[in-house]
């Protein structure tokens, strides 16, 4: 892309209210968040074996804290997962799932935050809708049959994001032919699918570190100008992942922000419309300050 950062402008289109706010302009029958350059989405896990913050935010009173803090400090959306999907997990039922996430989403919609839910079964996405929640993250790339339905009916937008396998295995030797051409059609062909049935507008994301190699990783966030070229905007969440640690020699994946910075600033310059995060205030001063030299350029 050859228009400088802080001049690129993005939008997610909803059919359900969105809070009023400076990023949020309304439209005949729809609710449109809107922003330029790029957007932070905060992470708010309310797990207790979330690979760098599990247990952390379990208690309601801290998890409202995270978010107000993330908020604060520039979010424009708070991202609540109620199940880990880190690589060898095993995943929770639905029920727990709901338990975990319902009164957070509930706590944070009553304070006006906007409220993105991370999950993979659409059981917990229809409650997290009806809490409040206004998009759902999905890292299967909806795969639960009922998710599109679900996600059409309440006018919610969606983070699509590609992973080949399951998290329990989807490290277990991870194979493309052509990792860049095969991660960008399938985003581009599920997205234009679940747009036609009736799901209001899409996020993609390649899903790094979910069943790719370093290598696969690296060819993708080298290729976010080509997907950043499509219809839809794009986010990238590498904060803190595996990949950060075998380039670094870092094992502690909360000392990996440093590394993190440096692949989100990355993919900002190279068309990512949006970065997903656990440093907040760390991204947002980082990528103001880039975004001023960028700009400056011109």
């Amino acid at each position: 892309m050859n228009v400088p950062w802080p001049q690129r402008f993005y939008q997610l289109r909803f059919r359900r209210p969105l809070p009023a706010g400076p990023h949020v302009r309304r439209e005949e029958g729809s609710w449109v968040l809107h922003w330029s350059g790029c957007a932070v989405m905060g992470i708010l896990n309310v797990t207790p074996d979330s690979f760098s913050d599990g247990g952390v935010h379990q208690q309601l009173d801290s998890a409202l804290a995270q978010a107000q803090r993330m908020r604060e400090a520039g979010a424009l959306l708070i991202d609540v997962g109620g199940e880990s999907t880190r690589p060898g997990s095993e995943g929770v039922d639905a029920a727990e799932e709901i338990d975990r996430v319902r009164p957070v989403i509930a706590a944070l919609a009553a304070e006006g935050f906007i409220i993105s839910v991370d999950t993979l079964k659409a059981e917990v996405a229809q409650a997290a809708l009806e809490a409040g929640a206004h998009l759902v993250n999905d890292v299967s790339g909806l795969r639960d049959p009922q998710m599109v339905q679900v996600c059409a009916e309440a006018g919610a937008a969606v983070c699509l994001m590609h992973m080949q396998g399951e998290p329990r295995s989807m490290q277990d030797q991870p194979r493309y032919g052509d990792v860049v051409a095969e991660v960008h059609g399938y985003l581009r062909g599920e997205a234009a699918r679940v747009q036609a049935a009736g799901v209001p507008d899409v996020l993609l994301d390649p899903g790094i570190g979910f069943g790719k190699t370093l290598e696969h990783n690296l060819a993708l966030l080298r290729a976010v100008p080509d997907l950043a070229a499509s219809s839809w905007p794009v986010l990238i969440g590498a904060s803190r992942k595996g990949m950060i640690g075998r380039l670094t020699g870092e094992s502690v994946a909360a000392q990996r922000d440093p590394g993190s910075l440096a692949v989100h600033l990355h993919v900002a310059r190279a068309g990512a419309a949006m970065v997903r995060v656990h440093a907040v205030p760390d991204h947002v001063q980082a990528l103001k300050v880039a975004a001023a030299l960028e700009g400056a350029k011109e």
